[in-house]
């Protein structure tokens, strides 16, 4: 499937700001289930972007801005090839031992109903992993409600997800990796974009997790959707949870209010040509 991607941020800031510093994590790398084929990074006013990696070897830009700054847009524009995987991960950069993948943080902590809720569905289904993995998805999709990201926040971690039933993306990618870790099977954080052919507005950003399963590698689940990502989803970068996968961090010196206006879209190829 041939992916468009176009993502822009405009940030606006009264009274301007003295000077930002930002790291981007936004352009995907290939591997066996995807392949970019052109991917550029744009910004409308006088900076620095330096390139380079993370410790999740996510490719990084390093964006610094000198003021004062009023306004300013981050664009976004690539194209991707992807490939069905049925959900295996193969090719990517792997600087860590999947037992890495194990370490709780204070966004994926499983409370006691998130971690009885997770070892029941597994326990339930036997004692293969990845059919435990599964169960584990549909288990969570079924309890959960999937919010649009435009009615609002992501919840304060995956417990709080949890109880609260509902939540967008991140929301259901923490709680899956909360109880996949709960049963001791180790899993991250990836955040990226989704197409969704079968709509008029095409897709949006998105995010999922990843499980090791001994033999297979790693494998992609989607509990929002309670599929397993394959050619619909762009993966961009990885960490143990959406901090460290974060699309774009950073901090502003000086200035007062911040407002943020993002555009995204998602198309397919043959959304684009309709």
């Amino acid at each position: 499937m041939r992916i468009r991607v176009s993502h822009q941020t405009v940030y606006d800031y009264a009274p301007p700001a003295k000077s930002l510093i930002q790291t981007l994590r936004l352009t995907p790398r290939n591997h066996d289930g995807q392949f970019v084929v052109h991917w550029r990074i744009d910004v409308d006013t006088d900076s620095r972007l330096n390139p380079g990696e993370d410790a999740f070897a996510n490719i990084t830009h390093g964006l610094s801005v000198s003021g004062p700054v009023e306004r300013m847009a981050v664009t976004v524009d690539g194209e991707v090839e992807t490939h069905d995987t049925a959900g295996v991960i193969r090719g990517t950069v792997e600087r860590f031992p999947p037992s890495l993948f194990l370490r709780d943080t204070p966004l994926t902590l499983a409370d006691e109903d998130l971690g009885d809720y997770a070892r029941a569905a597994a326990e339930a289904a036997g004692a293969d992993t990845l059919t435990r993995l599964h169960a584990l998805k549909t288990a969570l999709h079924e309890a959960m409600t999937l919010m649009p990201a435009t009615q609002g926040t992501a919840a304060a971690n995956a417990a709080a997800a949890f109880a609260a039933r509902k939540g967008m993306s991140q929301d259901f990618a923490h709680a899956f990796i909360a109880g996949a870790r709960h049963v001791g099977i180790p899993a991250r954080f990836i955040s990226g974009y989704r197409a969704d052919p079968d709509t008029d507005a095409g897709g949006t950003s998105h995010a999922w997790a990843e499980a090791h399963v001994e033999g297979l590698g790693w494998i992609a689940f989607d509990a929002a959707h309670d599929i397993c990502p394959s050619v619909g989803h762009v993966r961009v970068a990885m960490g143990l949870d959406a901090d460290g996968a974060a699309p774009v961090r950073g901090t502003r010196f000086g200035g007062g209010q911040e407002w943020l206006d993002v555009t995204i879209r998602v198309m397919t190829q043959s959304q684009s040509q309709s």
